[in-house]
């Protein structure tokens, strides 16, 4: 299964009134694996950050100036999350400015690439953490502290770090043993549950596993113990 860590940094908070993206950052996890494959990129978006957005980010307009603009990367990104699940922490944001700047380039340069939905799934991680939590506070840094997650660098918000962050926050929330596979040298057999941590294949060429019987002493010992607990024992109920 491969799942992609997506998170984005924006000039404000609504792309109605002309906000865009300035940065992607996306971590890949197969198999509940993080891989070292990861998308990142920061944007010219050709207009300022809000005050209140620089704060939070620290993206200049000065650094943004020299890098390329949407439609020029935009290919490659659907590219890197065509087919995955996207795990995204408030996901209708990120995702509404994705789809927006999707709908600048097909009306600026008639490139149509449709929406994050025709290329990849989305899961909310904030919606889950909501449920698995409620009442309490799910952002990054409160899940972070929660789920024991180190996020000491996080000083200011970036897509890339939140997503490396998001990442190991997301595999804490659904941990746990929930797979088993015995390889017997043909196909393996699975038995799946949800929340799937890594699959364990136990080697087909192993040694056998020992078998210790009791001996005569043991046996005499464990049929006294039976007969002293007589007919109240629950072997000899009709229940």
């Amino acid at each position: 299964m491969r799942q992609v860590v997506l998170d984005t940094e924006t000039t404000g908070l609504d792309p109605k009134t002309g906000h865009r993206i300035i940065e992607i950052g996306c971590v890949e996890i197969i198999n509940r694996k993080i891989t070292r494959n990861h998308y990142h990129q920061y944007i010219q978006p050709d207009r300022e950050s809000d005050e209140g957005a620089l704060a939070v980010h620290g993206i200049t307009s000065e650094f943004l100036a020299d890098k390329p603009r949407f439609e020029d990367i935009a290919e490659d990104f659907v590219t890197f999350i065509k087919g995955a699940e996207l795990i995204i922490h408030n996901a209708p944001f990120d995702v509404g400015f994705i789809d927006h700047e999707f709908k600048l380039l097909q009306a600026n340069h008639s490139v149509d690439l449709g929406q994050t939905s025709d290329h990849a799934t989305i899961l909310d991680s904030l919606v889950m953490a909501r449920k698995m939590h409620p009442g309490q506070k799910n952002n990054l840094d409160a899940l972070c502290k929660r789920y024991d997650v180190n996020n000491d660098k996080r000083e200011l918000h970036g897509a890339l770090l939140d997503s490396e962050i998001l990442a190991d926050v997301y595999l804490a929330m659904t941990g746990g043993q929930s797979n088993l596979i015995l390889d017997s040298g043909t196909e393996s057999e699975s038995a799946m549950v949800d929340n799937t941590t890594e699959i364990k294949r136990l080697d087909s060429n192993r040694k056998p596993l020992t078998v210790i019987r009791a001996n005569d002493s043991e046996i005499a010992e464990h049929e006294k113990i039976i007969a002293s607990i007589g007919d109240d024992a629950m072997w000899n109920s009709n229940q």
